[in-house]
C-alpha cells in the first residue's frame, strides 16, 4: 500500500538527513523517543511521564499510566468493588421503594385493602374478591419478589427498616453496590422460597425480614472473614432467632431461608480468589438463585398434583 507523506498512520521524517521519524503530534519535529504503549513517535512536548519510560498524550487518556486499563489500579473493596462516592446509595433506594409500599399500602385501607392480598405471598387459596384461586402455584410469582417489600404495620415496618439502614451501608461499602443488591435480593427471594415450601398452602406473609435475616448473616460473614469479634453479632442473630420462634404470628421460615441464602452468598463473594473473583461471584449468586427455582418447583408441583 501507498504511505501518504505525513498521514496520521505513519508520521514523515522530520529531517531527510538524520533518518529520524517526525513526531506523531508535529511531524516536522525529529524524535528518538517512542510511546511505551502505542510505540508512536513522541517529542519533547508530547512526552508524559509513567512508571516506565513516556507515553503519548492519547495512552495517558484513555488508560491509567500503567498498561492497564484507566480502572485498574483504582481502590477497591475486599470484594473487588470499586470505592463509591455514596456507600448508601442502594440501601437508601430500598428503604425508599419499601417507604413507597408501605404508603400505597396505607392509603388503600392496609390490612382490609385489595393491595395487600394482590401482593403479599401465599401459596394457593381461594380470593372471594376475585372468586378464583390466587397464589404462586397459580402463576403468581411475582409474589415471592413483591412481597419483600410489603408490609402492613408500623411497627413491622419500622424495625425491619431500622435493622436495613444499620446493616445495609457497611455491608453495600464493602460488597460494593451491584452485589449487595445481589445479596440483598437472594436472600429475600430465599426467604420467600423457603416459606412458599414449608409454610400453610394459604397462609400469607410479607414483610422484608427475609432479607433483612439475610443481611444479618452475611455481617456475620464479613466480621468472620475480617478476624473482627464476632460475639455481638452473634448475641444480635440468636435473640432475633429467638424471637423468631417465640414470639407468635412469625414466617419463621422467612427468616430462616433468608439467614441461609444471605451467608452462603457472602461466603461465596468474601472468600472468592482474586484472579477468579468475578467468575465465583456469578456462579455463587446463579447457584442461589437456581436453588430457590428448585425450591418453588418442587412446591408447586406438590400443590398442583
Amino acid at each position: 500500500m501507498t504511505q501518504v507523506p505525513g498521514s496520521p498512520h505513519t508520521p514523515q521524517d522530520a529531517q531527510g538527513d538524520d533518518g529520524l521519524p517526525g513526531c506523531s503530534r508535529h511531524p516536522d519535529r525529529p524524535t528518538g523517543v517512542r510511546c511505551t504503549r502505542c510505540e508512536q513517535p513522541i517529542c519533547p512536548e508530547c512526552m508524559v511521564s509513567a512508571s516506565v519510560g513516556f507515553q503519548c498524550p492519547s495512552c495517558v487518556r484513555t488508560g491509567s499510566g500503567t498498561g492497564h486499563p484507566p480502572g485498574a489500579t483504582a481502590p477497591r473493596t475486599l470484594a473487588g468493588s470499586t470505592l463509591a462516592a455514596d456507600p448508601r446509595l442502594i440501601t437508601k433506594i430500598l428503604l425508599g421503594l419499601n417507604a413507597a409500599v408501605f404508603i400505597a399500602v396505607l392509603l388503600n385501607g392496609g390490612e382490609t385493602g385489595w393491595l395487600l392480598s394482590r401482593l403479599d405471598l401465599v401459596g394457593r387459596a381461594a380470593d372471594p374478591g376475585q372468586f378464583q384461586l390466587v397464589g404462586v402455584a397459580e402463576g403468581q410469582w411475582y409474589r415471592l419478589l413483591t412481597a419483600m417489600f410489603l408490609h402492613a404495620q408500623i411497627a413491622h415496618f419500622a424495625f425491619n427498616m431500622l435493622s436495613l439502614w444499620w446493616l445495609g451501608p457497611p455491608l453495600e461499602a464493602a460488597l460494593g453496590r451491584l452485589r449487595f443488591t445481589a445479596l440483598y435480593l437472594l436472600a429475600g427471594l430465599g426467604g420467600s422460597a423457603l416459606s412458599y415450601l414449608l409454610a400453610a398452602q394459604n397462609q400469607p406473609s410479607l414483610g422484608a425480614s427475609g432479607a433483612i435475616f439475610g443481611l444479618l448473616g452475611a455481617t456475620a460473614v464479613l466480621l468472620r472473614r475480617l478476624n473482627y469479634d464476632m460475639k455481638p453479632v452473634l448475641i444480635l442473630l440468636g435473640l432475633n432467632l429467638a424471637f423468631t420462634f417465640l414470639w407468635p404470628n412469625i414466617s419463621w421460615q422467612a427468616h430462616v431461608g433468608g439467614l441461609v441464602v444471605g451467608a452462603a452468598v457472602a461466603f461465596g463473594i468474601v472468600h472468592a480468589p482474586r484472579h477468579r473473583r468475578t467468575l465465583v461471584h456469578l456462579a455463587t449468586c446463579l447457584a442461589a438463585l437456581l436453588a430457590i427455582i428448585a425450591v418453588v418447583w418442587v412446591r408447586t408441583l406438590q400443590l398442583l398434583s
